[in-house]
């Protein structure tokens, strides 16, 4: 379990006085430092992101790690989500140092690496990256707001353990597994 005192703070819109506009480019200013300007790194693996379509003159990306919903072209912001654009960076890189749980699932056929991050304040933080062939994106992250969430991913991370996960200890390792079984 990660301290809270070990991350950085988390952004509120109240800091902004409730403007959103001026909240949600800071938020993105965190984004670009952490994911633009500065690539992360899971293992050894430089991190990319996916830019098109833009969503409002940024990153597709972006819009997926502080928005939520099912239909892609309706998502909703998820000030949850913007709260922590912070943590990203730190959980991503982190991995082994604040020995946090991470695995391979599978969504929509395509293989994704889950890392999750449990702080001592009771928050559950969940950085997706999407794995291709050659290279690695930032998928999304998202902040469990219901127990439900994390009991799921649990299951799911203990399901993965208990089979190929045995033999993987690394963020490399894992990488190396998914992109040796893709066509």
């Amino acid at each position: 379990m990660v301290s809270v005192e070990e991350l950085p703070d988390i952004i509120r819109l109240e800091d902004y006085g409730g403007n959103y506009h001026s909240y949600i480019d800071a938020v993105y200013e965190i984004f670009e430092r952490d994911f633009i300007r500065h690539k992360a790194c899971f293992g050894t693996h430089i991190l990319r992101l996916k830019y098109h379509p833009e969503f409002q003159q940024r990153a597709y990306t972006f819009y997926h790690m502080t928005h939520h919903g099912e239909q892609e072209n309706d998502r909703t912001p998820d000030l949850r989500r913007c709260e922590r654009m912070s943590w990203a960076r730190p959980t991503i890189e982190n991995v082994l140092d604040f020995n946090l749980k991470f695995w391979e699932q599978s969504r929509n056929g395509k293989p994704r690496v889950c890392i999750w991050m449990e702080v001592d304040n009771g928050d559950n933080y969940f950085v997706i990256l999407d794995v291709r062939k050659t290279f690695v994106l930032i998928w999304t992250a998202f902040f469990a707001e219901y127990p439900h969430q994390a009991k799921k991913k649990q299951k799911e991370y203990e399901s993965w353990k208990a089979s190929v996960g045995s033999v993987i200890k690394t963020p490399d390792e894992l990488i190396r597994d998914i992109q040796s079984r893709l066509p």
